[in-house]
């Protein structure tokens, strides 16, 4: 198990990618700190969230997620529920792909399945 580090001095911050169990769907989410939850071994816990208010562009997913998570102290998230965990500069822009076409799917086990 490795041991939790606070963020540097660096203005760096965390990209987590992860399929939100509600819907399904794949979901980004900045955050300053993330760390070993205390739940157990299979949870990440992230806190400090990063929601930018001075775009000029609106996105919806970003404004439902600041409103989903307005109110919550950290979110502890299963390991299997994430897809990555980037650690950024402060000046991260992120990839701007053209024509990305790209999904998971997560097919359901069947019962009784070994």
């Amino acid at each position: 198990m490795y041991k939790a580090r606070p963020m540097s001095t660096k203005k760096t911050f965390y990209v987590v990618t992860f399929t939100d169990p509600q819907d399904g769907e794949v979901k980004t989410l900045k955050a300053k700190t993330i760390y070993d939850s205390p739940l157990g071994i299979g949870f990440v816990q992230i806190s400090d969230f990063i929601f930018e208010s001075s775009l000029l562009v609106v996105n919806p997913q970003a404004e439902d997620l600041a409103k989903r998570f307005k109110d919550t102290k950290s979110l502890h998230i299963s390991l299997y529920s994430i897809l990555t965990i980037e650690e950024v500069g402060e000046d991260h822009e992120g990839l701007a792909l053209k024509k990305d076409r790209s999904t998971l799917h997560v097919l359901p086990t069947p019962h009784g399945a070994k």
